[in-house]
């Protein structure tokens, strides 16, 4: 065995066999040939990849093996690192990409180390028409050495470019490979990109100087896909700006039609490489509250035309750097935290940017819908000033916390509804200088209301309250929803609970037998979650479920979603909450979400509501639950039902399908309840509502 050779955990095993953890450590006690360890620590081993692979097919559990888990399992386990594999896969897409029979030729050599050899001139190619000469592109040519242990995965990753194009086949590694690691990034998901890059514009430039995996100027990318553009990006870290160069040029169209992509490896504040850049588009999701980002070197910098920015306001050094970086009349978007919009150390540069008409927006997201999810960040929508414009005489001040008080924003419907609301209220204030007021929600602000002695910017604080309740007509209609809500859960009341019997004993069964039967199959998530996916399809995410809410996640056409059906059961496998959904006509075509178990019935032997019934119960969870490590567990396969007929199963599935419905009245009358209450305080404690109200 190779001393190079890639690893792979326990649990990447079972992902291979497509069985659980469980079946891996049996596997190792009960199999003397099982392969030895090669790394990683005595509770969490590590195997040699090749030798699993080996052992999987002789026992004849490799045979359908997806070959994007196999590819994926070569990245995670590689010797030098899921990021280095990354982007040697990343170079080699590009060359099969732009110059498929080049790859062919050199894909037809038998020995790795030839193949690697030759594989290095070709890459070096590739990337000096696309990136510039070596010493001017973030992305480095691997030498011979660093592409050997790589080549099973480079010829893997080509073989998966067939069924997904080679920007399909990057995005779903780079997705997974971020999911697998949320804390190690700062990543913007793709609506609020989206929603940036539709606030700036067009843009034949675009610059990120905090670029991180790129997901802002794939925005761009996406929103404007015109031909002739040039993309700019700079991080300080040389694998994220590596990263970045590299799924922006595996575009989709190719040829002419490819942006020109430039990345740079530096810190952006203090040794800026983009310098001579000055693009008609800064899109920026800069990190928060850095105190060391050189405010002692930076004094006399040439950026700071609206003023040398605090210790504390690393922000403002953000601002003043993408306006020092646009064309006169380009536009920027960055996000900031709340709390730069009302900080005293930073009011004069607040002043100043408003004075000269530098800052057009401010617009307050809900909280969730940018990590941290407990934080409601900011977008500053900037212009640069021309010369001889005159300033703005209005600020548009947007809050969409309201929007998000139905639901989560991370629901595609919450979420649709907050970027149009943006959207609306942007585009009506830069075509006009000024909006009609939307009470609650939106205003355009005169410059020399806000030019006090705190300069507070934040929409919260400067937008009148809505009429309560959105009125008293709203407040009407919604007492009559609610009315009409509570005699329906009167109707759907269940009958009075007769007197307590002994519990029946009937012959159980168990979900793992009756898939073994074929009576159901169980299905679970594909993981990953492409970043360059744009045609979307809703999923059905655990919270969906627990809260009986309609489908609200959004799936990369690229992940090859598990679609559901009308009749599958959904079953929540991490919380250790007992919920159960049976999908329905409006869920039909939806996504299956992660964390999440489907259970397709066969209907000549199961009835979908008696099974979502019985799985449901509290004792079967908890004796089908694992609490070995911080969060519950539930093992889908050992939930037990009865074995009944299919006529009886009938009876229990109807009226489970009741108290469904029972249940989902109660929460739709809590939900309009507490919309009543709070509107009511709303309108007493505004004065539109006397208290002798009726």
């Amino acid at each position: 065995m190779q001393d190079n050779a890639t690893e792979v955990t326990a649990a990447g095993i079972a992902r291979l066999a497509g069985v659980g953890r469980a079946a891996v450590s049996n596997w190792r006690r009960r199999h003397a040939d099982f392969p030895r360890p090669v790394g990683g620590t005595e509770t969490s081993p590590s195997f040699a990849l090749t030798e699993v692979e080996e052992w999987l097919r002789d026992q004849g559990k490799l045979a359908e093996v997806p070959l994007r888990e196999r590819v994926w399992q070569q990245l995670a386990g590689h010797p030098a690192g899921p990021v280095a594999a990354l982007l040697h896969t990343g170079c080699a897409l590009l060359l099969v990409h732009d110059r498929p029979t080049e790859w062919l030729a050199l894909a037809a050599t038998d020995e790795d180390r030839d193949l690697a050899q030759r594989l290095s001139a070709s890459l070096e190619g590739i990337l000096t028409p696309r990136f510039g000469h070596a010493t001017q592109r973030a992305v480095d040519t691997p030498s011979p050495a660093d592409l050997l242990p790589s080549v099973p995965l480079l010829r893997g990753a080509a073989e998966l470019a067939a069924e997904l194009g080679a920007r399909g086949t990057f995005a779903f590694l780079l997705g997974r490979h971020l999911d697998a690691n949320p804390r190690q990034y700062t990543l913007t998901p793709p609506g609020p990109a989206e929603l940036m890059a539709a606030l700036a514009g067009p843009a034949t430039t675009a610059l990120d100087p905090a670029c991180g995996t790129g997901a802002l100027l794939d925005a761009v990318r996406a929103h404007d896909p015109r031909p002739g553009r040039t993309l700019y990006g700079q991080d300080a870290s040389a694998e994220l700006a590596a990263l970045t160069a590299l799924r922006l040029a595996l575009d989709g169209n190719g040829g002419t039609d490819a942006p020109a992509v430039r990345t740079a490896v530096a810190d952006t504040l203090r040794a800026d490489a983009l310098s001579d850049v000055r693009a008609d588009v800064v899109l920026a999701h800069p990190p928060f509250n850095e105190r060391g980002w050189g405010h002692d070197e930076l004094a006399y910098d040439p950026r700071w035309e609206y003023g040398l920015p605090a210790r504390t306001e690393s922000e403002l050094a953000w601002v003043q750097h993408a306006l020092a970086r646009l064309k006169d009349g380009g536009s920027a978007v960055l996000l900031m935290p709340p709390t730069v919009a009302s900080r005293r150390s930073g009011r004069r540069i607040r002043a100043d940017l408003l004075r000269r008409g530098a800052l057009r927006a401010v617009i307050a997201l809900p909280a969730g819908a940018v990590p941290p999810n407990n934080i409601p960040l900011h977008l500053w929508v900037l212009r640069r000033p021309g010369t001889g414009a005159p300033a703005a005489p209005e600020l548009l001040l947007v809050d969409t916390a309201s929007l998000a008080e139905s639901g989560d924003v991370r629901e595609q419907q919450v979420w649709d509804e907050v970027r149009s609301t943006v959207l609306d209220a942007w585009r009506a204030h830069d075509r006009d200088g000024s909006l009609e007021e939307q009470p609650g929600l939106a205003r355009s602000v005169p410059v020399i209301d806000l030019l006090d002695d705190e300069v507070d910017l934040a929409p919260a604080r400067r937008l009148p309250p809505p009429a309560a309740g959105g009125g008293a007509a709203q407040l009407t209609a919604v007492r009559e929803e609610l009315a009409d809500t509570l005699r329906l859960t009167t109707k759907l009341a269940p009958p009075a609970v007769p007197d307590a019997t002994p519990p029946a004993r009937w012959p159980l069964t168990t979900v793992g037998e009756l898939a073994r039967a074929g009576a159901l199959s169980l299905r679970t998530a594909a993981t990953g979650g492409g970043p360059g996916g744009h045609a979307r399809v809703p999923v059905l995410t655990d919270h969906d479920v627990l809260t009986s809410t309609a489908p609200s996640g959004a799936h990369a056409a690229d992940d090859d979603p598990v679609i559901l059906e009308a009749g599958d059961v959904v079953v929540p496998v991490v919380g250790g909450a007992a919920a159960v959904r049976v999908v329905d006509e409006a869920d039909a075509g939806a996504a299956l979400g992660r964390g999440l178990a489907l259970l397709r019935p066969e209907p000549t032997a199961l009835d979908p509501w008696f099974l979502a019934g019985f799985l449901r119960s509290t004792a079967n969870n908890r004796q089908a639950s694992s609490y070995a490590s911080t969060a519950t567990r539930l093992d889908v396969r050992r939930l037990q039902l009865p074995r009944l007929p299919l006529a009886e199963q009938a009876g229990y599935g109807e009226r489970f399908k009741s108290l469904a419905a029972f249940e989902d009245t109660l929460r739709r009358a809590a939900r309009l309840g507490e919309q009543l209450v709070q509107g009511l305080h709303d309108g007493l404690t505004a004065g539109t509502l006397p208290p002798d109200h009726q």
